[in-house]
């Protein structure tokens, strides 16, 4: 509530009347008069400190105009009606922090384009892919990094035809001419260069359009209201088949970080998915294996040059589920990813020593020993 109200001095049909600098309303009663007549000739303003109940003039400089907030029009608002409501429309099998799956809703809402990075496996595409369903949007879905053909993708194919040269236009045209729809561009960082070139004046809040050079007569596409593009990416030295991405490009997006699952997070994604196929203890141990390579490849002087992933853990539980034992399903799905090289002292030994130590086997080395010494004396 205020404590100090300025007021301004009008004369309506020969009668002076205060009003409120801020909200306009009429508060005469406030002041004596006397006071207001003195105030109105000497071009004046009042001010009234409710505190003390005392009035004075002012110079009309002197007035502060509090900026009210129209909060009936915040609420009529649909778009932040539903970043209010994020936190109960998140999908129960997604891991992501609230404020980021906030934020996630935000941005497509106001149309933004999102870049989602993180290292592979992490959970970026899977959020990607949750939110159309979450907000009742169109969602369509290119992996940039599988095409060998950025313009027969994004723009469309000439072909010869009953003695004429005919264009076909991709499902990327008609995906960004669709209103509000979610455009998802995975693997953005794998693209072929020339999908980003492609991609510039789509991308640009100020352009925002397509034009299909393939066609004889280069029509223009303007991308439809309410579209946002969210792409994946892996950004770091250990993705060697990525490509470093061009600042203009990265620009043109607002960028959020998939994190890491921690291991409480972890156990909570598999229970959720798993919890009724497999034992706890065994999901409990395929967490703990991932939370022990994420430390180990996190720290400075960490002997691993990567991790198990949230991808390889889910794997590992299909495999479980499937009736594969703990030591079978890291055989296939874990320590493949590892480097054998170095002997005792290589990553993949240092991860079956991890992976040893929740095997319920009473043998000294689940993985067999000759297997070990062979990669020793390799």
């Amino acid at each position: 509530m205020k404590k100090i109200v300025f007021g301004t001095i009008t004369k309506n049909n020969g009668r002076l009347i205060v009003r409120d600098a801020s909200s306009n309303k009429n508060i005469t009663k406030l002041f004596r008069t006397s006071i207001i007549d003195i105030a109105f000739d000497n071009g004046q303003a009042l001010k009234f400190d409710k505190d003390t109940g005392r009035a004075s003039r002012i110079n009309p400089t002197d007035i502060i105009v509090e900026q009210t907030v129209d909060t009936a029009a915040i609420d009529a608002d649909p778009v932040i009606q539903l970043i209010k409501n994020s936190n109960n429309i998140k999908p129960t099998e997604l891991e992501i922090s609230d404020i980021k799956w906030k934020y996630l809703i935000r941005s497509v809402a106001r149309g933004k384009n999102i870049m989602m990075v993180g290292p592979a496996g992490c959970g970026k595409t899977q959020a990607a892919k949750c939110l159309p369903n979450a907000i009742k949007r169109p969602f369509f879905y290119f992996n940039l990094g599988s095409t060998q053909d950025p313009r027969a993708t994004l723009i469309g194919n000439t072909h010869f035809k009953n003695n004429e040269t005919m264009f076909n236009e991709s499902a990327f045209v008609k995906a960004i001419q669709t209103e509000n729809a979610i455009i998802l561009l995975d693997e953005l960082s794998r693209a072929h260069p020339e999908a980003w070139n492609i991609l510039m004046t789509v991308l640009d809040e100020g352009q925002r359009y397509l034009r299909l050079d393939e066609d004889l007569n280069a029509p223009v596409i303007k991308v439809a209201q309410g579209v946002s593009f969210i792409a994946t990416a892996n950004i770091g030295t250990e993705y060697t088949s990525t490509r470093v991405l061009d600042r203009a490009l990265m620009d043109r997006f607002e960028i959020i970080e998939v994190d890491i699952l921690s291991l409480e997070q972890e156990t909570s994604l598999l229970e959720k998915r798993f919890g009724k196929k497999i034992e706890a203890n065994l999901i409990a141990a395929v967490a703990d294996i991932a939370d022990c390579t994420r430390k180990e490849w996190r720290s400075e002087e960490g002997k691993l040059s990567t991790m198990v992933s949230t991808r390889m853990t889910v794997r590992i539980c299909e495999l479980l589920a499937d009736g594969f034992t703990l030591q079978e399903a890291s055989e296939v799905a874990i320590i493949p990813f590892f480097d054998g090289s170095g002997g005792a002292d290589s990553e993949r030994v240092f991860v079956k020593q991890i992976i040893q130590k929740h095997m319920d086997s009473k043998e000294e080395d689940i993985f067999n020993a000759e297997t070990v010494e062979e990669e020793v004396n390799a």
